[in-house]
């Protein structure tokens, strides 16, 4: 049976992802600075030298310029405590620079699991695996067919 803070630590999920596929870069950075503490700490690589909610803005500048059509379907979340994991599958179709990769035209299809700790109602932490590998394969970066 879920907790109080259970059931509130999925719906602020439930904000934050819904702010991301809005594609709208300015609600995707007032809902990071409303939902997210400023000094995040990220168990996952990042790229670029920056940390906490800032770093977290750059990815998603990032994203949208290379997709400016992702999008992130949670396929399963689990609340336990102070943590929410999510398992998701990100599709989108390459049109601007990423990764030193010129825009491609190709549509990709890879998937993410993510942990984050929630503290007083903000995301605090976050753990996560994207499948990086599969990305640069279906956008021709890592030769074989997918």
């Amino acid at each position: 049976m879920s907790t109080d803070q259970e059931v509130s630590n999925k719906a602020t999920f439930g904000r934050f992802h819904d702010a991301l596929n809005t594609r709208d870069a300015e609600i995707i950075a007032k809902t990071i600075d409303e939902l997210v503490d400023p000094d995040v700490l990220f168990h996952t690589p990042v790229p670029m030298k920056m940390g906490g909610a800032e770093a977290l803005k750059k990815v998603w500048e990032v994203l949208l310029r290379a997709f400016p059509d992702v999008h992130v379907a949670v396929e399963d979340m689990i609340a336990e405590g102070d943590k929410v994991v999510y398992r998701n599958t990100v599709t989108g179709t390459h049109q601007g620079e990423y990764r030193g990769l010129q825009p491609t035209g190709r549509t990709v299809t890879y998937n993410e699991i993510f942990i984050v700790r929630f503290d007083s109602g903000r995301i605090a932490e976050i753990w996560g695996v994207v499948d990086v590998f599969a990305q640069l394969r279906q956008l021709g970066a890592i030769p074989g067919e997918f």
